[in-house]
């Protein structure tokens, strides 16, 4: 075990292995920031930028990583719009082995100290009865805002990848991988799809840079313009054979188009012929938030698991 120190690469390789091993035997407690494709995700796009304000602490059983806890402290975001958002308060993204629920305790007081005095967030799996009753102990309570019509909580969605419709384009449209389509497009794809971001191109070298990133699993759909007209990249867990779409995105002019379907439908495709047997995928679960829910629903995906927003002032 070690304070709270800064995050690194070699940091995430382990907090990945510690997802596949707790995917391996309870994937329902596998919350949506915390799985192997997620955390190669938020490292990669955001080392570059955010890394000054990132803190974890590790916890070791016989030389395995068993628990971690990733603090992002308040910071700045500079979007591309030119907008500047003040970040104020603390996140905690964190992971226990099942086999060791007494280090949730641990994690939280490692939490409070690196925090300091700001309000505090964190999302616990709602599966995870023991961990729920470890921080409302601690003071964290339901976060009412988080689970209102519009909240910000999350659901992980999974399918099996046993039988898979055909992907349908319209006439004129193509599919394309990043190795193809090239940096400028990829990074182009995202900041359209995600306007206005903090996405640049610094960000997508991180991303390549990060452990399970393949360009071959990063899809793009071109428009009969040249426009990366939706995106999607892929994260192959091949312990458990599975593959996680961690993001998925289209470009404002080209929605309801039927991109997005035809994308995911050829990426399980893709996922499938690299050895995945399962996948999955993360969207806001709130009502108010129906659009990505039915994309996912109507390629096959069903909730796996919810986190349980929590919060501290």
């Amino acid at each position: 075990m070690t304070d709270f120190a800064p995050l690194t690469a070699a940091d995430v390789r382990l907090m990945q292995g510690l997802a596949q091993r707790v995917t391996a035997v309870r994937r329902d407690l596998v919350n949506a920031d915390a799985s192997f494709g997620e955390l190669a995700w938020n490292w990669g796009k955001g080392q570059a930028a955010h890394s000054a304000g990132w803190r974890r602490r590790l916890w070791f059983s016989d030389g395995d990583l068993v628990a971690w806890g990733w603090a992002f402290l308040p910071y700045r975001v500079r979007r591309s719009d030119g907008s500047v958002r003040e970040v104020t308060d603390a996140y905690l993204a964190y992971q226990v082995h099942p086999d060791h629920p007494g280090l949730v305790d641990e994690v939280i007081d490692g939490y409070e100290g690196v925090a300091g005095n700001v309000e505090r967030t964190v999302v616990p799996s709602a599966a995870d009865g023991y961990a729920l009753e470890r921080w409302a102990a601690h003071g964290y309570a339901t976060d009412p805002a988080a689970l209102g019509d519009t909240g910000s909580w999350t659901q992980l969605n999974e399918r099996d990848l046993t039988e898979l419709e055909r992907p349908l384009l319209p006439d004129g449209f193509r599919f394309r991988t990043a190795d193809e389509a090239g940096p400028e497009a990829a990074v182009r794809a995202h900041q359209d799809a995600w306007a206005p971001s903090t996405y640049t191109a610094e960000s997508y070298e991180g991303v390549r840079l990060t452990a399970g990133y393949r360009d071959d699993l990063h899809v793009l759909v071109e428009a009969p313009d040249g426009t990366m007209a939706s995106s999607t990249i892929m994260w192959l867990d091949e312990a458990n054979r599975t593959a996680e779409f961690e993001p998925v995105g289209t470009h404002p002019d080209y929605r309801r188009l039927g991109l997005g379907r035809a994308m995911l439908l050829h990426g399980m495709g893709l996922a499938r012929a690299a050895g995945a047997a399962r996948m999955t995928v993360a969207c806001l679960g709130a009502p108010g938030h129906p659009q990505a829910r039915g994309l996912y629903y109507g390629v096959g995906f069903r909730e796996l698991s919810r986190d349980a927003p929590l919060i501290k002032t």
